[in-house]
Protein backbone atom coordinates (compact mmCIF):
# COMPACT_ATOMS: atom_id res chain seq x y z
CA UNK A 1 0.00 0.00 0.00
CA UNK A 2 1.57 3.53 -0.94
CA UNK A 3 0.27 6.73 -0.92
CA UNK A 4 0.12 8.86 -3.91
CA UNK A 5 0.67 12.20 -1.93
CA UNK A 6 3.84 14.66 -2.24
CA UNK A 7 3.86 14.35 1.01
CA UNK A 8 3.33 11.36 3.48
CA UNK A 9 0.67 14.19 4.96
CA UNK A 10 -1.54 14.14 1.82
CA UNK A 11 -2.97 10.59 1.99
CA UNK A 12 -4.20 9.43 5.51
CA UNK A 13 -6.04 7.24 7.16
CA UNK A 14 -7.67 7.06 9.99
CA UNK A 15 -7.99 3.32 11.14
CA UNK A 16 -4.73 0.59 10.50
CA UNK A 17 -3.59 -1.26 7.78
CA UNK A 18 -2.63 -4.45 9.41
CA UNK A 19 -0.89 -7.64 8.89
CA UNK A 20 -1.98 -10.27 11.50
CA UNK A 21 -0.76 -14.01 12.38
CA UNK A 22 -1.86 -16.43 10.42
CA UNK A 23 -3.58 -19.38 12.56
CA UNK A 24 -2.81 -22.87 11.70
CA UNK A 25 -4.70 -25.61 13.89
CA UNK A 26 -2.50 -28.39 15.01
CA UNK A 27 -3.24 -31.61 16.88
CA UNK A 28 -3.45 -30.27 20.12
CA UNK A 29 -3.25 -26.63 19.37
CA UNK A 30 -3.50 -23.34 16.93
CA UNK A 31 -0.18 -21.68 16.06
CA UNK A 32 -0.81 -18.17 15.40
CA UNK A 33 2.73 -17.01 13.86
CA UNK A 34 4.23 -14.21 11.30
CA UNK A 35 6.85 -16.34 10.34
CA UNK A 36 6.04 -16.48 6.49
CA UNK A 37 4.61 -12.75 6.28
CA UNK A 38 6.37 -12.07 3.28
CA UNK A 39 6.26 -9.62 0.32
CA UNK A 40 4.05 -6.51 1.26
CA UNK A 41 4.65 -2.61 1.87
CA UNK A 42 3.36 0.37 3.92
CA UNK A 43 4.48 3.80 2.43
CA UNK A 44 3.96 7.04 1.76
CA UNK A 45 1.07 8.12 4.16
CA UNK A 46 -0.08 8.70 7.34
CA UNK A 47 -2.03 6.62 9.60
CA UNK A 48 -4.08 7.77 12.76
CA UNK A 49 -4.51 4.90 14.65
CA UNK A 50 -8.14 4.57 15.53
CA UNK A 51 -9.84 0.73 16.71
CA UNK A 52 -12.37 -0.40 14.17
CA UNK A 53 -15.56 -1.95 15.01
CA UNK A 54 -14.92 -5.11 12.98
CA UNK A 55 -11.60 -5.94 14.96
CA UNK A 56 -11.38 -7.54 18.76
CA UNK A 57 -10.73 -4.87 21.71
CA UNK A 58 -7.31 -6.24 21.42
CA UNK A 59 -6.07 -6.16 17.84
CA UNK A 60 -7.77 -2.64 17.76
CA UNK A 61 -5.59 -1.61 19.89
CA UNK A 62 -3.09 -0.62 17.86
CA UNK A 63 -1.20 -0.36 13.97
CA UNK A 64 -0.33 -4.30 13.17
CA UNK A 65 2.57 -4.86 11.02
CA UNK A 66 3.43 -8.20 12.07
CA UNK A 67 5.52 -9.62 9.36
CA UNK A 68 9.58 -11.24 8.44
CA UNK A 69 11.38 -10.15 5.78
CA UNK A 70 10.36 -8.26 2.51
CA UNK A 71 8.13 -5.98 3.82
CA UNK A 72 9.57 -2.68 4.17
CA UNK A 73 8.02 0.07 5.93
CA UNK A 74 9.33 3.71 4.37
CA UNK A 75 7.93 7.69 4.58
CA UNK A 76 5.36 6.51 7.02
CA UNK A 77 3.89 9.14 9.64
CA UNK A 78 2.02 6.98 12.04
CA UNK A 79 -0.06 8.61 15.25
CA UNK A 80 -0.56 5.70 17.93
CA UNK A 81 1.19 2.59 18.60
CA UNK A 82 2.69 0.32 16.25
CA UNK A 83 3.26 -3.07 17.23
CA UNK A 84 5.64 -5.58 15.00
CA UNK A 85 3.79 -8.70 16.31
CA UNK A 86 0.63 -9.88 16.52
CA UNK A 87 0.62 -10.30 20.34
CA UNK A 88 -3.35 -10.55 20.24
CA UNK A 89 -2.85 -14.44 19.08
CA UNK A 90 0.08 -16.77 20.30
CA UNK A 91 2.86 -17.62 20.19
CA UNK A 92 3.19 -14.89 17.67
CA UNK A 93 6.78 -14.79 16.18
CA UNK A 94 8.15 -12.84 13.91
CA UNK A 95 11.51 -12.47 12.79
CA UNK A 96 12.64 -9.40 10.77
CA UNK A 97 12.22 -6.14 8.33
CA UNK A 98 12.76 -2.65 8.16
CA UNK A 99 11.82 0.97 8.74
CA UNK A 100 13.10 3.70 7.25
CA UNK A 101 12.83 7.57 6.84
CA UNK A 102 8.96 7.22 8.75
CA UNK A 103 8.03 9.17 12.01
CA UNK A 104 6.31 7.81 15.31
CA UNK A 105 4.92 9.89 17.57
CA UNK A 106 1.61 9.60 20.47
CA UNK A 107 3.01 6.12 21.39
CA UNK A 108 5.44 3.63 21.09
CA UNK A 109 6.72 0.73 18.88
CA UNK A 110 6.66 -2.52 20.23
CA UNK A 111 9.03 -4.63 18.87
CA UNK A 112 7.50 -8.03 20.84
CA UNK A 113 8.43 -11.01 19.33
CA UNK A 114 10.84 -9.68 16.94
CA UNK A 115 14.01 -11.77 16.52
CA UNK A 116 15.54 -9.13 14.87
CA UNK A 117 14.81 -5.14 13.55
CA UNK A 118 15.95 -2.76 11.33
CA UNK A 119 15.56 1.12 11.57
CA UNK A 120 16.85 3.51 9.61
CA UNK A 121 16.77 7.26 9.67
CA UNK A 122 13.15 7.34 11.50
CA UNK A 123 11.71 9.59 14.53
CA UNK A 124 10.82 7.29 17.48
CA UNK A 125 9.16 8.33 20.94
CA UNK A 126 9.10 5.06 21.91
CA UNK A 127 10.68 1.48 21.77
CA UNK A 128 10.20 -1.29 23.59
CA UNK A 129 11.74 -4.99 23.39
CA UNK A 130 14.21 -6.51 21.46
CA UNK A 131 14.98 -10.58 21.11
CA UNK A 132 18.58 -11.01 19.84
CA UNK A 133 19.58 -8.11 17.73
CA UNK A 134 17.84 -4.36 17.24
CA UNK A 135 19.65 -2.33 15.10
CA UNK A 136 19.30 1.63 14.79
CA UNK A 137 20.83 4.03 12.57
CA UNK A 138 20.43 7.28 12.38
CA UNK A 139 16.93 7.44 14.04
CA UNK A 140 16.10 10.42 16.43
CA UNK A 141 14.82 9.22 19.86
CA UNK A 142 16.23 5.80 19.40
CA UNK A 143 17.01 3.41 22.42
CA UNK A 144 20.58 3.89 23.68
CA UNK A 145 23.73 1.47 22.33
CA UNK A 146 23.19 -1.83 24.75
CA UNK A 147 24.07 -4.63 23.47
CA UNK A 148 26.04 -7.35 24.95
CA UNK A 149 25.32 -5.32 28.89
CA UNK A 150 24.22 -7.92 31.11
CA UNK A 151 20.31 -7.38 31.84
CA UNK A 152 20.16 -5.16 28.81
CA UNK A 153 18.20 -5.08 25.29
CA UNK A 154 20.41 -6.06 22.00
CA UNK A 155 20.69 -2.25 20.28
CA UNK A 156 23.16 -1.64 18.58
CA UNK A 157 22.76 2.11 17.86
CA UNK A 158 24.57 4.53 15.21
CA UNK A 159 23.58 7.80 15.45
CA UNK A 160 23.74 8.44 12.76
CA UNK A 161 23.76 6.59 8.96
CA UNK A 162 27.02 7.39 6.64
CA UNK A 163 25.42 7.88 3.55
CA UNK A 164 21.77 7.51 1.84
CA UNK A 165 19.63 8.08 -0.57
CA UNK A 166 15.73 7.31 0.24
CA UNK A 167 13.73 5.45 -2.36
CA UNK A 168 12.17 6.94 -5.54
CA UNK A 169 8.58 7.21 -4.60
CA UNK A 170 5.14 7.59 -7.51
CA UNK A 171 3.02 10.73 -6.89
CA UNK A 172 0.25 13.39 -8.03
CA UNK A 173 0.78 16.60 -8.99
CA UNK A 174 -1.21 19.46 -7.90
CA UNK A 175 -2.86 19.14 -11.49
CA UNK A 176 -3.33 15.43 -11.41
CA UNK A 177 -0.40 14.69 -13.48
CA UNK A 178 1.94 11.61 -12.25
CA UNK A 179 5.72 12.70 -11.71
CA UNK A 180 8.27 10.27 -10.03
CA UNK A 181 10.14 11.96 -7.02
CA UNK A 182 13.86 11.09 -6.69
CA UNK A 183 15.29 11.67 -3.05
CA UNK A 184 19.13 13.59 -2.66
CA UNK A 185 21.86 11.77 -1.49
CA UNK A 186 22.66 12.39 1.80
CA UNK A 187 25.70 11.97 4.30
CA UNK A 188 25.87 11.48 8.05
CA UNK A 189 22.27 11.74 8.52
CA UNK A 190 19.52 11.46 11.17
CA UNK A 191 15.71 11.32 11.29
CA UNK A 192 13.42 11.47 8.48
CA UNK A 193 14.18 13.05 5.35
CA UNK A 194 10.65 15.22 5.73
CA UNK A 195 10.55 15.67 9.21
CA UNK A 196 11.31 19.28 9.17
CA UNK A 197 10.24 20.22 5.78
CA UNK A 198 9.81 18.90 2.42
CA UNK A 199 12.64 15.91 1.36
CA UNK A 200 15.14 17.59 -1.20
CA UNK A 201 15.01 16.17 -4.16
CA UNK A 202 14.38 16.02 -8.21
CA UNK A 203 10.85 15.02 -9.76
CA UNK A 204 10.55 12.91 -13.38
CA UNK A 205 7.65 13.55 -15.25
CA UNK A 206 5.80 10.34 -15.76
CA UNK A 207 6.56 11.04 -19.46
CA UNK A 208 10.11 9.91 -19.01
CA UNK A 209 9.05 6.19 -18.13
CA UNK A 210 8.46 2.68 -19.97
CA UNK A 211 5.57 2.06 -18.22
CA UNK A 212 6.10 -1.94 -18.28
CA UNK A 213 3.53 -4.43 -17.75
CA UNK A 214 4.31 -8.83 -18.00
CA UNK A 215 3.03 -8.91 -21.38
CA UNK A 216 5.58 -7.03 -22.75
CA UNK A 217 8.64 -8.68 -23.90
CA UNK A 218 12.23 -8.27 -22.77
CA UNK A 219 13.08 -6.81 -25.84
CA UNK A 220 10.58 -4.24 -25.70
CA UNK A 221 11.78 -3.14 -22.11
CA UNK A 222 14.62 -3.29 -23.18
CA UNK A 223 14.39 -0.97 -26.00
CA UNK A 224 13.02 1.16 -24.16
CA UNK A 225 15.93 1.37 -21.31
CA UNK A 226 18.18 1.77 -24.84
CA UNK A 227 16.56 5.09 -25.76
CA UNK A 228 17.25 6.50 -22.44
CA UNK A 229 13.67 6.38 -20.89
CA UNK A 230 13.18 5.16 -17.12
CA UNK A 231 11.35 2.29 -16.17
CA UNK A 232 8.18 1.59 -14.06
CA UNK A 233 7.28 -1.95 -13.80
CA UNK A 234 3.72 -2.94 -13.08
CA UNK A 235 2.56 -6.07 -10.87
CA UNK A 236 2.66 -9.47 -12.38
CA UNK A 237 5.70 -11.81 -13.45
CA UNK A 238 7.79 -10.88 -16.24
CA UNK A 239 8.92 -13.70 -18.33
CA UNK A 240 12.19 -12.74 -19.22
CA UNK A 241 13.97 -14.28 -22.59
CA UNK A 242 17.04 -11.43 -22.74
CA UNK A 243 18.93 -9.81 -19.99
CA UNK A 244 17.50 -6.52 -19.14
CA UNK A 245 20.39 -4.06 -19.55
CA UNK A 246 20.36 -0.83 -17.90
CA UNK A 247 22.90 1.38 -20.05
CA UNK A 248 22.33 5.00 -19.12
CA UNK A 249 23.24 6.80 -16.13
CA UNK A 250 20.46 7.82 -13.59
CA UNK A 251 18.42 5.35 -14.89
CA UNK A 252 15.13 5.20 -12.39
CA UNK A 253 13.75 1.22 -12.71
CA UNK A 254 10.62 1.30 -10.40
CA UNK A 255 8.69 -1.63 -9.08
CA UNK A 256 4.77 -1.61 -8.12
CA UNK A 257 3.18 -3.99 -6.05
CA UNK A 258 6.62 -6.11 -6.51
CA UNK A 259 6.81 -7.44 -9.64
CA UNK A 260 9.03 -10.71 -10.20
CA UNK A 261 11.77 -11.04 -12.80
CA UNK A 262 11.79 -14.92 -14.20
CA UNK A 263 15.10 -15.66 -16.37
CA UNK A 264 14.43 -18.12 -18.69
CA UNK A 265 17.56 -20.74 -20.05
CA UNK A 266 20.15 -19.55 -17.35
CA UNK A 267 20.27 -16.06 -18.21
CA UNK A 268 21.32 -13.18 -15.64
CA UNK A 269 18.07 -11.05 -15.22
CA UNK A 270 19.20 -7.58 -15.13
CA UNK A 271 22.75 -6.06 -15.86
CA UNK A 272 23.58 -2.39 -14.72
CA UNK A 273 26.39 -0.66 -16.94
CA UNK A 274 29.32 1.32 -15.56
CA UNK A 275 27.56 4.67 -15.72
CA UNK A 276 26.24 5.54 -11.95
CA UNK A 277 23.31 6.88 -10.48
CA UNK A 278 21.03 3.82 -11.75
CA UNK A 279 18.30 3.65 -9.08
CA UNK A 280 16.17 0.11 -8.67
CA UNK A 281 14.18 -0.62 -5.99
CA UNK A 282 10.42 -2.52 -5.58
CA UNK A 283 11.72 -5.50 -7.37
CA UNK A 284 11.44 -9.41 -6.55
CA UNK A 285 14.22 -11.68 -8.57
CA UNK A 286 12.79 -15.36 -9.14
CA UNK A 287 15.31 -17.76 -10.47
CA UNK A 288 14.26 -19.79 -13.24
CA UNK A 289 14.44 -23.97 -13.80
CA UNK A 290 17.63 -23.21 -15.48
CA UNK A 291 20.56 -22.47 -13.62
CA UNK A 292 21.69 -18.60 -13.95
CA UNK A 293 25.23 -17.60 -12.70
CA UNK A 294 23.88 -14.65 -11.68
CA UNK A 295 20.46 -12.91 -10.82
CA UNK A 296 21.34 -8.95 -11.00
CA UNK A 297 24.60 -7.94 -11.08
CA UNK A 298 25.21 -3.94 -11.09
CA UNK A 299 28.43 -2.93 -12.74
CA UNK A 300 30.81 -5.01 -14.47
CA UNK A 301 34.50 -3.35 -13.28
CA UNK A 302 35.22 -3.36 -9.66
CA UNK A 303 37.05 -0.61 -9.97
CA UNK A 304 34.64 1.61 -11.41
CA UNK A 305 31.86 3.84 -9.15
CA UNK A 306 31.27 7.76 -8.15
CA UNK A 307 30.53 8.94 -4.82
CA UNK A 308 28.45 11.45 -6.03
CA UNK A 309 26.43 9.24 -7.94
CA UNK A 310 26.41 5.97 -6.44
CA UNK A 311 23.76 3.31 -7.52
CA UNK A 312 21.08 2.50 -5.20
CA UNK A 313 19.41 -1.31 -4.79
CA UNK A 314 16.20 -0.99 -2.47
CA UNK A 315 13.86 -2.86 -1.19
CA UNK A 316 14.98 -5.86 -3.86
CA UNK A 317 14.14 -9.50 -3.16
CA UNK A 318 15.64 -12.74 -4.36
CA UNK A 319 14.11 -15.86 -4.41
CA UNK A 320 15.69 -19.69 -5.10
CA UNK A 321 12.83 -21.44 -5.09
CA UNK A 322 9.40 -21.71 -3.11
CA UNK A 323 7.12 -20.45 -5.33
CA UNK A 324 8.50 -22.31 -8.19
CA UNK A 325 11.89 -24.47 -8.73
CA UNK A 326 14.69 -22.07 -9.33
CA UNK A 327 18.74 -22.23 -9.55
CA UNK A 328 21.15 -19.60 -9.00
CA UNK A 329 24.68 -19.86 -8.14
CA UNK A 330 24.75 -16.54 -7.14
CA UNK A 331 21.93 -14.44 -6.54
CA UNK A 332 23.61 -10.62 -6.31
CA UNK A 333 26.56 -9.60 -7.65
CA UNK A 334 28.34 -5.93 -6.51
CA UNK A 335 30.87 -4.84 -9.30
CA UNK A 336 30.39 -0.74 -8.88
CA UNK A 337 31.95 0.83 -6.00
CA UNK A 338 30.05 3.38 -3.81
CA UNK A 339 26.41 1.12 -4.49
CA UNK A 340 24.08 1.59 -1.43
CA UNK A 341 22.28 -1.30 -0.89
CA UNK A 342 19.18 -1.16 1.39
CA UNK A 343 16.75 -3.58 2.67
CA UNK A 344 17.52 -6.63 0.54
CA UNK A 345 16.76 -9.99 1.35
CA UNK A 346 18.34 -12.90 -0.76
CA UNK A 347 16.39 -16.20 -0.30
CA UNK A 348 17.27 -19.70 -0.54
CA UNK A 349 13.69 -20.73 0.18
CA UNK A 350 13.50 -23.29 3.19
CA UNK A 351 9.51 -24.44 2.12
CA UNK A 352 7.42 -24.11 -0.73
CA UNK A 353 7.56 -25.17 -4.04
CA UNK A 354 11.06 -27.16 -5.46
CA UNK A 355 12.94 -26.99 -2.14
CA UNK A 356 15.42 -29.52 -1.48
CA UNK A 357 19.04 -29.89 -1.11
CA UNK A 358 19.62 -30.78 -4.86
CA UNK A 359 16.84 -28.71 -6.06
CA UNK A 360 16.71 -25.24 -5.35
CA UNK A 361 20.57 -25.10 -5.54
CA UNK A 362 22.17 -21.88 -5.08
CA UNK A 363 25.97 -21.04 -3.44
CA UNK A 364 25.70 -17.60 -2.69
CA UNK A 365 23.27 -14.63 -1.59
CA UNK A 366 25.28 -11.98 -2.55
CA UNK A 367 29.03 -11.25 -3.21
CA UNK A 368 30.60 -7.47 -2.89
CA UNK A 369 33.64 -6.87 -5.46
CA UNK A 370 33.50 -2.85 -5.24
CA UNK A 371 35.02 -0.52 -3.08
CA UNK A 372 33.16 1.66 -0.56
CA UNK A 373 30.07 -0.21 -0.73
CA UNK A 374 27.42 0.24 2.24
CA UNK A 375 24.38 -2.05 3.08
CA UNK A 376 21.48 -0.98 5.20
CA UNK A 377 18.95 -4.05 6.58
CA UNK A 378 20.98 -7.12 4.83
CA UNK A 379 19.01 -10.39 5.00
CA UNK A 380 21.10 -13.25 3.31
CA UNK A 381 19.36 -16.55 4.15
CA UNK A 382 20.05 -20.61 3.30
CA UNK A 383 22.62 -20.08 0.75
CA UNK A 384 24.35 -23.67 0.39
CA UNK A 385 28.12 -22.27 0.94
CA UNK A 386 28.71 -19.11 2.15
CA UNK A 387 25.74 -16.63 2.39
CA UNK A 388 27.46 -13.27 1.72
CA UNK A 389 31.69 -12.73 0.45
CA UNK A 390 32.80 -9.32 0.46
CA UNK A 391 35.75 -8.43 -1.45
CA UNK A 392 35.93 -4.92 -1.88
CA UNK A 393 37.84 -2.27 0.48
CA UNK A 394 36.39 0.07 2.74
CA UNK A 395 32.47 -1.70 2.98
CA UNK A 396 30.56 -0.63 5.78
CA UNK A 397 27.41 -3.15 6.86
CA UNK A 398 24.74 -1.74 8.88
CA UNK A 399 22.43 -4.93 10.45
CA UNK A 400 23.04 -8.15 8.83
CA UNK A 401 20.82 -11.25 9.91
CA UNK A 402 21.35 -14.94 8.39
CA UNK A 403 20.20 -18.44 8.40
CA UNK A 404 23.12 -20.93 7.57
CA UNK A 405 20.78 -23.69 5.66
CA UNK A 406 18.86 -25.82 7.22
CA UNK A 407 18.68 -29.34 5.30
CA UNK A 408 22.35 -30.03 4.91
CA UNK A 409 22.40 -33.49 3.98
CA UNK A 410 25.51 -34.46 5.68
CA UNK A 411 28.54 -32.57 7.13
CA UNK A 412 30.98 -34.30 4.05
CA UNK A 413 28.77 -32.65 2.04
CA UNK A 414 29.02 -29.57 3.74
CA UNK A 415 33.15 -28.78 4.14
CA UNK A 416 34.69 -25.79 3.13
CA UNK A 417 37.81 -27.56 3.32
CA UNK A 418 39.12 -30.92 5.38
CA UNK A 419 39.44 -28.83 8.51
CA UNK A 420 36.96 -26.62 8.08
CA UNK A 421 33.43 -27.63 9.31
CA UNK A 422 30.88 -26.22 7.20
CA UNK A 423 30.84 -22.34 5.79
CA UNK A 424 31.33 -19.27 7.25
CA UNK A 425 28.01 -17.36 6.73
CA UNK A 426 29.72 -13.88 6.10
CA UNK A 427 33.17 -14.10 4.62
CA UNK A 428 35.55 -11.17 4.25
CA UNK A 429 38.32 -11.56 2.08
CA UNK A 430 41.78 -11.93 3.13
CA UNK A 431 43.46 -9.29 0.70
CA UNK A 432 40.46 -7.05 2.55
CA UNK A 433 42.34 -3.94 4.59
CA UNK A 434 39.16 -1.96 5.66
CA UNK A 435 35.43 -3.18 6.64
CA UNK A 436 33.00 -1.98 9.41
CA UNK A 437 30.31 -4.42 10.17
CA UNK A 438 27.31 -3.91 12.87
CA UNK A 439 25.06 -5.57 13.99
CA UNK A 440 25.46 -8.92 12.37
CA UNK A 441 23.64 -12.25 13.23
CA UNK A 442 23.82 -15.75 12.05
CA UNK A 443 21.50 -18.69 13.30
CA UNK A 444 22.07 -22.45 12.91
CA UNK A 445 19.16 -25.24 12.62
CA UNK A 446 20.15 -28.14 11.24
CA UNK A 447 16.72 -30.41 10.33
CA UNK A 448 17.62 -33.48 9.08
CA UNK A 449 18.30 -35.38 12.29
CA UNK A 450 22.29 -35.45 12.04
CA UNK A 451 24.99 -33.33 14.03
CA UNK A 452 25.91 -30.50 11.44
CA UNK A 453 28.58 -28.15 12.55
CA UNK A 454 29.92 -24.93 11.62
CA UNK A 455 33.64 -23.75 12.29
CA UNK A 456 32.91 -19.86 12.13
CA UNK A 457 29.67 -17.78 11.64
CA UNK A 458 32.10 -14.67 10.21
CA UNK A 459 35.34 -15.11 8.60
CA UNK A 460 37.58 -11.97 8.07
CA UNK A 461 41.65 -11.36 8.00
CA UNK A 462 43.65 -10.00 11.19
CA UNK A 463 43.99 -6.69 10.06
CA UNK A 464 43.60 -3.25 12.43
CA UNK A 465 41.36 -2.16 9.61
CA UNK A 466 38.53 -4.46 9.76
CA UNK A 467 36.08 -4.51 12.51
CA UNK A 468 32.79 -5.70 13.76
CA UNK A 469 30.90 -4.51 16.54
CA UNK A 470 27.80 -6.68 17.68
CA UNK A 471 28.29 -9.73 16.62
CA UNK A 472 25.80 -13.06 17.50
CA UNK A 473 25.24 -16.56 17.03
CA UNK A 474 21.82 -18.10 17.66
CA UNK A 475 20.86 -21.88 17.79
CA UNK A 476 17.31 -22.64 16.82
CA UNK A 477 16.07 -25.28 18.24
CA UNK A 478 16.53 -27.51 20.88
CA UNK A 479 15.37 -30.65 19.47
CA UNK A 480 18.16 -30.66 16.73
CA UNK A 481 21.92 -30.88 17.22
CA UNK A 482 24.82 -29.57 15.69
CA UNK A 483 25.69 -25.98 15.70
CA UNK A 484 28.16 -23.00 15.13
CA UNK A 485 31.62 -23.50 16.80
CA UNK A 486 32.57 -20.10 17.40
CA UNK A 487 31.15 -16.54 16.28
CA UNK A 488 34.08 -15.35 14.60
CA UNK A 489 37.62 -16.54 13.74
CA UNK A 490 37.66 -18.88 16.41
CA UNK A 491 36.30 -15.92 19.29
CA UNK A 492 32.82 -16.39 20.85
CA UNK A 493 31.57 -19.17 22.20
CA UNK A 494 29.45 -21.92 20.64
CA UNK A 495 25.73 -22.10 19.23
CA UNK A 496 24.02 -25.74 20.37
CA UNK A 497 21.17 -27.32 21.81
CA UNK A 498 22.75 -26.71 25.38
CA UNK A 499 22.15 -23.12 24.81
CA UNK A 500 19.20 -23.01 22.44
CA UNK A 501 17.54 -19.57 21.48
CA UNK A 502 20.27 -17.61 23.41
CA UNK A 503 22.56 -15.06 21.53
CA UNK A 504 26.43 -16.00 21.66
CA UNK A 505 27.54 -12.10 21.75
CA UNK A 506 30.84 -10.96 20.60
CA UNK A 507 30.69 -7.01 20.83
CA UNK A 508 34.00 -6.26 19.15
CA UNK A 509 36.22 -7.69 17.16
CA UNK A 510 39.14 -7.41 17.08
Amino acid sequence: MAGLGASPHDVVINGAVDVFNQCVPTTSTTNCLALTNFWRSLSNLTINVMASPSLSSCQGGAEFWATSQAAPVRRVDVNGTMSLDDYCTTPSYSSGGEIADSVFSGGKVVSGSQQQFFVRNSNIDSWSNGVWNQVFSGDVGAPPQSFGQPGAQPYTTLASSPVTQEEPLLYTDSSGGYQVFVPSLQHNSAGASWANGPTAGTSIPIGHFFIAHPSDSASVINAALSRGQNLLLTPGIYSLDQTLDVKHANTVVLGLGFPTLVPANGLESMQVADVGGVKLSGVIFDAGTQNSRVLLKVGTKASVGRAGTPDLVQDVFFRIGGATPGRATTSLVVNSSYTILDDVWSWRADHGNGVGWTQNVSHTGLVVNGNHVTAYGLFVEHSEKSQVIWNGQGGTVIFFQNEMPYEVPSQSAWMENPTTDGYPAFRVASKVTSFQGYGMGSYCYFNQGLAIFATNAFQAPDKPGVQFHDLLTVFLNKATTGGIDHVINGAGGSATNANPDVGVDVVSYP
